[in-house]
C-alpha cells in the first residue's frame, strides 16, 4: 500500500510542475498582452508616421502648419524732446522764436509675432501684448498671401486677442483645436510660428509642468495658469500654437523668462475658448476682483517673522493668505479688510496659498458677494466683499 502510493506521488509529481509551467506562461502572456494595451495608442502613432516616412512632428506640423500666420504691427507714437535749452531765452532766440524748434517728433514703432486661425471667416487668436495699441496691422500666411487685420478685441488681463482678416471668397486653412484639459506633463510639445522674424519655425519639447501661476512666472498682473514647456520659445513666437501630437493647438505661446535656458509658457487653449466669442464681438472681457496684494503664508514663515526684532508687525502663526496691501476704494477696502489680515476661508471653504485664493475670486462673477473668514492678530472675524470688475492694475 506505502509502495502504490509513493508511485502515485512520484507520478503526480511532474504534473504539478507542468501545470505551475502552464500558469506561469499564462502569466507571462497576460503581463505582455497588459503592456501592449497600454503602449498600443504609441504603436499606431508611430506605425503610422513610419508607414508615411515621416516623423510624427512632421505629422502634427502638417496639420496646422498652414493656419499659423505671421502679424506685423505698425505704431506711430510721439516723444517729447527734452527741454535742455529751450527755456534760455538766448537758445529760442536763436532758433528763431518759441516756435522755431519742434518739441515733440513723431517715431514708428515697427513688431512682430505669431498667431493662428481658428474660423473660416478669418478670425485670428494671437497675444494681447502683439497687437494692442498698433495703427495697422498686417497678417502673411504660409502660401505667401498677405492682408490687412482689424483688431477686434484685446484682453489685457489673459494677454488674448481676437485679430479679422477679410478673405473674401478664398479659402482660409483653420486650426485643430484641441483640450488643455486632458493635458498631461510628459506629453509632447510643438511650438510653431515666426521666432526672431524666422518664418515657419518648429521646436520640439515636454511639458514640463501644468498650472503654473502667472505671479510665480513674474507677470502677476496677469490672470493665468501657464503651460510650462521645454520647447524653445523665442521672441517672435507671441501669439503662435503649442500643438501636441495629433496637430491640435493646446496652448497659445506667450512668455518665456530671460534669465532661464528652455523654460517657456503657454496660454492654455481652454481659456482663449472662453472669451474668443467676446472678443470677436470687440466687448470686454469682465474679471472679479477683490483689490488685495496677497502673499502665502505659513505657520513657519510667521514665525521667522515674529522672532525678527526688525519685522513691522507680529503674524498670527496660521496657515493663510496673508494681506500685503489693501487698495483703496475697492471690494475689499469697503469691506473692512486690513494689511496684515490672513484670509482663512472663502464661502466655508479653506484657501492656503494666493494662488487659491486667486483662483477663487477669478471663478467668481463680478458683484458676487464673498465671505472671508480672517484672522486678524488673535481674533477670528468675518466680512462680505462684493467683487468689482478689475480696471488698469487694480
Amino acid at each position: 500500500m506505502v509502495e502504490r502510493t509513493m508511485a502515485v506521488m512520484v507520478w503526480f509529481q511532474p504534473w504539478r510542475q507542468l501545470v505551475s509551467r502552464i500558469l506561469a506562461i499564462g502569466l507571462v502572456v497576460v503581463t505582455a498582452l497588459t503592456a501592449f494595451g497600454q503602449t498600443a495608442h504609441a504603436q499606431t502613432a508611430t506605425a503610422a508616421a513610419l508607414d508615411t516616412g515621416h516623423s510624427f512632428v512632421a505629422q502634427a506640423v502638417r496639420r496646422v502648419g498652414d493656419a499659423v500666420v505671421r502679424i506685423d504691427t505698425e505704431k506711430t507714437v510721439v516723444r517729447e524732446v527734452p527741454d535742455l535749452f529751450f527755456d534760455d531765452p538766448f537758445f529760442r532766440g536763436f532758433f528763431g522764436g518759441p516756435d522755431g524748434f519742434p518739441r515733440s517728433q513723431e517715431e514708428l514703432l515697427r513688431g512682430q509675432g505669431s498667431g493662428f486661425i481658428v474660423t473660416s471667416a478669418g478670425d485670428i487668436l494671437t497675444n494681447a501684448h502683439v497687437v494692442n495699441g498698433a495703427d495697422r496691422v498686417t497678417v502673411t500666411l504660409k502660401d505667401g498671401r498677405t492682408f490687412d487685420g482689424t483688431v477686434e478685441g484685446v484682453d489685457e488681463v489673459t494677454d488674448l486677442a481676437v485679430v479679422k482678416i477679410e478673405a473674401d471668397s478664398e479659402t482660409l486653412p483653420v486650426a485643430p483645436l484641441g483640450n488643455s484639459d486632458e493635458v498631461l506633463v510628459g506629453d509632447w510639445a510643438i511650438a510653431v510660428g515666426n521666432p526672431l522674424g524666422l518664418d515657419n519655425t518648429v521646436t520640439l519639447g515636454i511639458v514640463s509642468t501644468l498650472k503654473r501661476s502667472s505671479a510665480s512666472v513674474g507677470i502677476p498682473n496677469k490672470r493665468l495658469e501657464f503651460i510650462q514647456t521645454d520647447a524653445a520659445i523665442n521672441p517672435g513666437n507671441s501669439g503662435g500654437p503649442l500643438i501636441n501630437q495629433a496637430g491640435e493647438v493646446i496652448g497659445i505661446n506667450t512668455a518665456i523668462r530671460a534669465d532661464a535656458m528652455g523654460i517657456g509658457f503657454a496660454i492654455p487653449i481652454n481659456k482663449a475658448k472662453e472669451i474668443q466669442a467676446q472678443l470677436a464681438r470687440g466687448e470686454a472681457v469682465e474679471h472679479p476682483y477683490l483689490g488685495v496684494q496677497i502673499a502665502t503664508l505659513t505657520p513657519e514663515l510667521s514665525k521667522r517673522n515674529n522672532d525678527d526684532p526688525n519685522s513691522g508687525m507680529m503674524l498670527p502663526e496660521v496657515a493663510g493668505v496673508l494681506v500685503v496691501r489693501v487698495v483703496a476704494d475697492s471690494p475689499a477696502a469697503i469691506a473692512g479688510l486690513r494689511r496684515g489680515d490672513v484670509i482663512l476661508k472663502v464661502n466655508g471653504d479653506a484657501v492656503t496659498t494666493a494662488d487659491a485664493l486667486q483662483a477663487r475670486v477669478e471663478a467668481s462673477t463680478v458683484g458676487q458677494a464673498l465671505t472671508l473668514t480672517v484672522q486678524r492678530g488673535k481674533q477670528v472675524k468675518t466680512f462680505v466683499a462684493r467683487t468689482a470688475a478689475l480696471k488698469g492694475d487694480a
